[in-house]
């Protein structure tokens, strides 16, 4: 420690300074470097913070190709399987497909999923039947997709 004080007395100030601003400012591109590589947004620092919260970009996708409506199935439980949700739509009419969005780290249901089906009359018969159902303990929510 003694050391340490010796190197602000004296005729060692200057020179000390000019070391510390140096590290300080090298520190501070190193940050920048290693967030430019790791964080994905590209610009560095905080750019993705919003009020101090880590805010995720928001993705988007486009609707169907093959002009089906895409209904959001919402509050699924976690025991859901695609097979039992196909099951429970394909009672009102065609479905194209009918898939359960998952956690990619650990393959854990999120809880929704979406179902596309070609006939409009269809997917309102289906919507007003399974929205609010009770499917495995928990109660549907059903709605058209947004797709912005």
């Amino acid at each position: 420690m003694e050391n340490i004080m010796q190197l602000f007395r004296g005729d060692n100030l200057v020179p000390t300074l000019i070391v510390a601003l140096a590290a300080f400012i090298v520190g501070v591109l190193v940050e920048l470097l290693v967030c430019k590589l790791t964080c994905g947004c590209g610009k560095g620092g905080d750019a993705r913070r919003q009020g101090g919260v880590p805010q995720k970009p928001i993705k988007r996708h486009p609707a169907p190709a093959d002009g089906s409506i895409e209904i959001y199935v919402g509050n699924l439980s976690y025991d859901l399987t695609e097979d039992r949700l196909r099951k429970e739509f394909e009672a009102f009419g065609k479905v194209n497909s009918a898939r359960i969005i998952t956690n990619r780290f650990n393959g854990k249901s999120k809880g929704f999923g979406f179902v596309h089906m070609p006939n409009a009359d269809e997917v309102d018969a289906a919507i007003k039947a399974l929205g609010d159902k009770d499917l495995l303990g928990r109660r549907l929510k059903c709605n058209v997709a947004k797709n912005d």
